[in-house]
Formats: structure tokens, sequence, C-alpha cells
């Protein structure tokens, strides 16, 4: 018999078919109160196997015992809490999505030993090897992310009651709730009467020496935003008007475009006529300065350059566009120039290398806007990112980096854009538009998200101006009004930043024309 018992006692422990005896798998123990008694069965059924085990021969193991294991993946219940086929996922989870991700920043970013060497460099070549990296890549590397994920938990719908509190809010609360209050309407009214609804025209300016130029008709006025005093610097004669009005970038040099083609230099602390420079046969619809080179666009597409120290002020005489050029900004560090045209045409010229004006040829063609690009404005904290706006065909405001010749970003306003203005204060972006709305959107950048809207004009916004110290914002209506926003003033609780100073202090737009 000691035989039988080894070998009893050897297949007993061979067995396969007895239940698994371990630690209680974890959905057993999220269970009802049931489990301990499922556990209590199961442990007794394997003591009756194995007791039966133990005293029945080796022939009787052939017959088959109903399995009573019970399986790993618990059914889908109510009580389970691990979701089924036939659901979806809740939105408490981060799903990276690889359209939007860019695989070659993660890699890099994956890679990247974490600025040892920044320790061994001076503060000037850190802050040098940041801006090529910004200007390069269109974005602060720092800041970015590896992966890119799906958008939160959609919104409840009207008069959702949600006891817990957790997810969604019972009150009407915007996405995007405001960090500063931003006045709705209009911190003054000033009257703009005979002011022409012309698209195309660029008819005000506002000067660092806190002097608003506005043209009506025919006649230029200056109004100083200190003391509220409003005085007529020229009046054209016959039928002639002015069509364009350009501040020197530090004094008090004021440059008028007339439609006869001429372009005046007035010194407005005088209030005197300085010069008259000739070269276009059209309107002069757009003027810019950089330094003393003054550059012209009029309606036939020529772009004309002028050295206002000289007395042949023409350095170079350029056919950029087919049709009248409405839009002309130089970059903040003069590298670049960027002219709008009537011919859906986007052109940036390059400057010629030792020299303050643009060579001939321009250096990207961009045909992406499918109506007038008028509205130009230069990132201040990023000189080669520019913004630029379509007309009502196409109502697109568009993102390029200058370095690159890319596109970064774009995004469709519903709306003719008309002027657009940078706040460093905010890193925003500020639009005025046209047909069918007639407001101004604060966009915050790079995101574009809608921070607010300005509405109170009853026609079109000709264009935008902002004051010397970014707090103020002037809107030109063809409503015959110029309404003022104070939509950037600074934080009084956080610290100013001395960086503005600095950069007016090195700037080198501080020598006169001379």
């Amino acid at each position: 018999m000691a035989q039988f018992t080894f070998v009893n006692e050897l297949n007993n422990v061979l067995r396969m078919d007895d239940p698994i005896r371990g630690p209680v798998p974890r959905w057993q123990k999220k269970g009802d109160g049931s489990n301990n008694s499922i556990i209590n069965s199961s442990l007794d059924t394997s003591k009756i196997k194995g007791n039966y085990a133990s005293k029945t021969p080796k022939k009787m193991d052939n017959r088959k015992t109903p399995s009573k294991t019970p399986s790993k993946t618990p059914k889908n219940s109510p009580d389970s809490k691990t979701p089924g086929k036939g659901k979806t996922p809740g939105g408490d989870r981060f799903i990276p999505t690889r359209s939007a991700t860019d695989f070659e920043l993660g890699h890099f970013k994956l890679n990247d030993d974490g600025n040892k060497d920044d320790e061994a460099k001076s503060p000037s070549q850190v802050e040098m090897e940041r801006a090529m990296t910004e200007n390069l890549a269109g974005r602060d590397l720092a800041g970015a992310r590896i992966l890119a994920f799906q958008k939160k938990a959609p919104e409840p719908p009207g008069g959702h009651q949600n006891p817990l509190k957790i997810v969604y809010s019972q009150s009407k609360t915007p996405k995007n709730a405001l960090t500063r209050y931003i006045p709705q309407a209009p911190d003054r009214i000033l009257d703009a009467p005979d002011i022409l609804d012309d698209y195309y025209l660029n008819l005000v300016d506002w000067s660092k020496s806190n002097l608003l130029a506005v043209a009506l008709g025919s006649s230029v006025y200056l109004w100083n935003a200190s003391s509220g005093a409003i005085t007529q610097l020229t009046e054209l004669e016959g039928n002639d008007y002015v069509s364009s009005l350009s501040w020197i970038t530090d004094g008090d040099t004021l440059a008028i475009g007339t439609s006869l083609g001429n372009t005046q230099i007035w010194d407005t602390t005088q209030s005197k006529k300085m010069r008259v420079m000739d070269g276009h046969s059209a309107r002069v619809g757009s003027l810019s300065w950089n330094q003393h080179i003054l550059s012209s666009g009029c309606r036939g597409g020529l772009l004309v350059h002028h050295d206002v120290r000289q007395r042949d002020h023409v350095v170079s005489s350029i056919e950029a566009h087919s049709q009248e050029i409405c839009g002309l900004k130089w970059s903040p560090d003069g590298r670049y120039l960027a002219s709008g045209g009537n011919d859906n045409i986007l052109n940036i010229w390059s400057c010629v290398a030792g020299d303050l004006y643009s060579q001939s040829n321009p250096l990207y063609r961009f045909s992406e806007h499918q109506a007038a690009v008028k509205a130009l404005a230069w990132c201040p904290w990023q000189p080669s990112i520019l913004a630029s706006g379509g007309g009502t065909a196409d109502r697109h405001i568009r993102f390029w980096n200058c370095n690159t010749g890319l596109s970064t970003n774009s995004i469709d306003t519903k709306s003719q854009v008309c002027g657009l203005l940078w706040s460093p204060t905010y890193k925003e972006l500020i639009s005025g538009h046209g047909y069918a709305n007639n407001q101004l959107i604060i966009w915050k950048y790079p995101s574009l998200v809608k921070v607010a809207e300005l509405t109170g004009h009853t026609a079109r916004v000709l264009q935008l101006a902002m004051s010397p110290d970014g707090s103020t914002v002037l809107s030109a209506g063809a409503d015959e009004t110029l309404r003022l926003w104070k939509c950037f003033a600074p934080n009084p609780n956080k610290k100013k930043e001395g960086v503005e100073a600095k950069v007016a202090a090195d700037s080198i737009f501080k020598r006169g024309i001379r």
C-alpha cells in the first residue's frame, strides 16, 4: 500500500483541475459582501477534493470534475468599475493625439541634457541662444510639451445641475476666465468729421511723444493726449487730400502722403514743413520709417525708399505689387519690410547689408490671403514674427516666421480685418474689423483664444493705433468717431518690469534723422 500512497500524493500535487489557491483577485475584493462566502466555499471545495484525492486510486482520477474556478475577467455589472465594450470612457484620462504631436520636438526634449552647460555661459550667450531658438522654431521650446493630448471633457448642457460640483460648475462662467478687468465701453470718444471711409488708406498714427495725428479730408490735426489740446497742422489745397500718415520712430517728425503722389515731411514742434518729396504718380496710401529711411507705397504698386537727409532722396524704386500698396511696415529691428497689396500678395523684403532700405527682390512672396492685405503688425518680443490680416473675402489673421518663411498659425475671424496691434504687456493681439461686426477682438498669443470683444462702432473700423505706454488702443471708425479703449492697462498689483525701459534706452532709433 505504500506505493499507492506515494502515487496518490504525487498525483495530488500535479492535479490542475483544482481551484487556484493564492491571493484573492482585486475585482473580487471590490465586490459585494458575498465575496467572502465565495472564497470560503472555494476553499471548502478544495479541501474536500484534496481529501477525496488522497483516498482515491489513480484509475479514479480520469473522471471529469466540474471546475468552479471563477473567470479572471469580471463581467460587466453595475458595480464593476471597468468599462465594458459598449461604454465610452469619460473625460478623466489624457489620451495623446498623434496628429497634433510634434515628434521631432519630443525626440529633442527627451535627448536634451537639460542645459547643463548654461552655468559656464554668460547671461548674454544664454539669452542669445534662447532668442535664436524662438525665432527658428516659432515658439518657446522650454514650455513645449512632448505629447499633445485630447481636449477636456465637453461642457454640460444649459441648466445642468451637478450636486458633486467636481467636473462641472453650475454657473455659466466662460471657459477662459479673464485674469484682469477689460472695460467694455470706450474710455473716451472723439469726433472725426470728414474722415475718409477708404479701406486702403492709413489716416491715424500715435507718436512716442503722445501726439495723435489724424487726417480728416484735406486737413491734418494733432491731439495731445496728455493735455487734450487740439491743433491743426496743415490743410492741402485744391482737390488734394491726405492719404497716409506716419510718425518717425523716435521724434516729432511726421510724414504725410497725399493723393497727388507727394510726400511731405513736417516738424510738428514748430508746425513747419521741412520738405516735399516726389517719386510717385498716384496717391501714397502707406508709409513706414526705418530710422532716416522713409518707405512709401502708392496706388500703382510702386515702392520707393527715401533718404530724408539727402537732396536726391530716392535711393530705391521697386515695382512691388500689381495693385495698390495698402500696408507697409518695417520690423522693430529693421531687418525686414512687409508690404501688403490689393493684389492679395504679402511680400517680405530683406534689408540691404550695411544700409537701411530693402533689396529689389522680395525674400518671400506669400499668396495665402484671398483679399487685400492691409493689416500688418510685427511682434515686439519676437521681431521675426509677423501678423497679417486679409479683407472681406479672406477674413483671416495669419502669422509668419520670416526666418524660416513658414506660416506658423492662422485663424478665421469671420470679419474683415482692418488693423492689428500687439500688446507686449500681456502677450496679446488686438484686431479691428469691418464688415460685418465692426468690433475689436483681443486674442491671446500664441493660443489665439478670444479674450474679449469690444463693440460700439456703428460702421467698420478703419485703423488702429496704440498709445506710447501700450495701455490704450485707439480705433478710427467710418462712423466718424475715434474711440479710446483702455484694454491693456498694467496690473497695479504686479511690479512694473523694466524690460521696456531697457529696450527704449538701448534703442538704435534714439537718434534723429540727422
